[in-house]
Parts: C-alpha cells; structure tokens; sequence
C-alpha cells in the first residue's frame, strides 16, 4: 500500500490537534476512542476485531518492510480514514520515544461480567485499583502469557485505554477478554459462578507455592501501595504470600502478579 491518504503538513492541524487530545482520559471517555501506536499493537487489535477509525502514517519511521502489508490489511477490512503526516508531525502525535510510523484511533469495547465466557474450571485475574497504568499494561500481558480466561479491572484508577496501558500490554489488550466492573458486583458474581478467591498478601500464613491453584479460581492483587483492599482479604478463600529473602518486604504488583499465574499454570500441567 503506496497511498497513505491526506497529506498533514501541520502540527496544528485540527486532526493533529484532537489525536493529541486523546492522551487525556477525559477526552478518551467523552468521545470513546482511544490510541494505538506501534505496529504490533495495531496488528493483534485489528486482529481482534477493535474498530479502526482513523491511521495516521508516516512511512520515513517504519521499522521494516511489513507495515504496509499491515496497512493494506486495515484498509481492505474497515476503510478507516487515512493520514499521511510529515515526520514532524507524526512526532507530534507520537506518545513514543522511537515512533514507527503507525498510529491508529480506535473505537473503545467495554465488556460486562456477563459477557466473559467461562471454561469449565476458570482461571482468573482480578486487578483491584491498579494506579500505574505500566502495571496494567505488564499484568495484561503476563495473563496473555498463561492464557488466562479473563482479567477483571475493579474499582479502576487508570482506564485500560490510556496510551501507556496498550504499550506496556504489547497488544495484549485485546487478546485478553477484559471486564471492567466494581468490587461489590465481582465479589458476587465470583460466589456465584464457584470460583475462590486467592488473594495476595504479605500477611498471609502460606507461600504462594504451598497451596492448591489447579481448581475454579480468581487470583486477587492489588493497588501498588497498599496491596488489597480489607473487603477482599475479607472474602478471600485463600491467602498466599510471595517469600522475600532480602530488605524489600514486597514486589512490584505486576511482578507478583507474573509469579503467581506461573505457579497457577505449573500446577495445572500447563507448562
């Protein structure tokens, strides 16, 4: 694909202006949009089925020779608006350090609880009041790692669509059925489809390798600071604890969050 579309020469262009504008989640959630940049993330979202509104290219920052199978692929499946900006411009929009020259504008899905689809014996994550959305983004692609069936974001801080969310994620955003919800509708829901729920701590009697993760189970972690709210260490089934050997008295969450779906997976013959 040669054509790119209409030609940005302008930073201050009103497009230019309102892809900027994204970057706010007051913008984000007003309009329903969101931003994905970067050629991975934009081929798992077109892969997923995420509704390409507009692409903005600039082909001076494209990394190989794949990028315009990529484009050829978007335009011949949504035939979103296409934008060909100058590199000063694509530098403008970028959110990146090093751009490659594929931004896309996105329509946001939102899914409900009921819309989760549950195997037999379910393996779930439930992030509750995550504030770094770098976090988010690695927890996401941890899930995506193991094949969780659902990562549950309660009581949000940051929205699964900030820009910095689908960068850390790589994509994995929209390979992972993301649902949004509070604690109090999880909480029920969880006792009402059987599912335990194993919560992290610190404070917690067992190490997270000396209890039974094979069963119907939704693996809780929580805010950066302070870990779980009490009203999940309340309903918990199981507490476990990640064994600290050194000074730290805890890991980065998205860290324990990776440790604790591996030994999830360990026991259940996954690896």
């Amino acid at each position: 694909m040669d054509n790119f579309g209409t030609v940005l020469t302008s930073g201050q262009n009103p497009r230019v202006k309102n892809v900027v504008k994204l970057r706010q989640r007051r913008m984000r959630d007003s309009s329903e949009l969101f931003l994905i940049e970067g050629y991975r993330e934009i081929l798992r979202a077109v892969g997923a089925g995420v509704a390409i509104e507009q692409m903005f290219v600039c082909p001076e920052f494209f990394l190989g020779t794949n990028e315009r199978a990529l484009l050829a692929d978007v335009s011949s499946r949504q035939h979103p608006e296409f934008f060909h900006c100058r590199e000063h411009v694509f530098q403008k929009i970028s959110y990146r350090d090093r751009p490659d020259g594929l931004l896309a504008v996105a329509k946001q899905k939102h899914r409900s609880l009921q819309d989760l689809e549950l195997v037999k014996n379910p393996f779930l994550v439930v992030a509750e009041a995550i504030e770094k959305p770098g976090n988010l983004g690695t927890i996401l692609r941890s899930s995506d790692a193991v094949g969780v069936d659902g990562v549950i974001v309660c009581d949000r801080c940051t929205d699964v669509y900030n820009p910095n969310v689908v960068r850390a994620s790589v994509g994995t955003l929209f390979t992972v059925p993301v649902v949004e919800s509070s604690s109090e509708e999880v909480l029920c829901w969880l006792r009402k489809h059987g599912i335990a729920i194993v919560a992290s701590t610190p404070s917690a009697d067992s190490d997270y390798t000396e209890v039974d993760l094979t069963g119907p189970i939704a693996l809780g972690v929580g805010t950066e600071q302070l870990g779980l709210s009490d009203q999940w260490l309340r309903q918990a089934d199981i507490k476990v604890k990640i064994p600290m050997r050194g000074v730290a008295d805890s890991l980065n969450v998205a860290m324990a969050t990776t440790v604790l779906l591996y030994e999830a997976i360990r026991q259940r013959g996954l690896l």
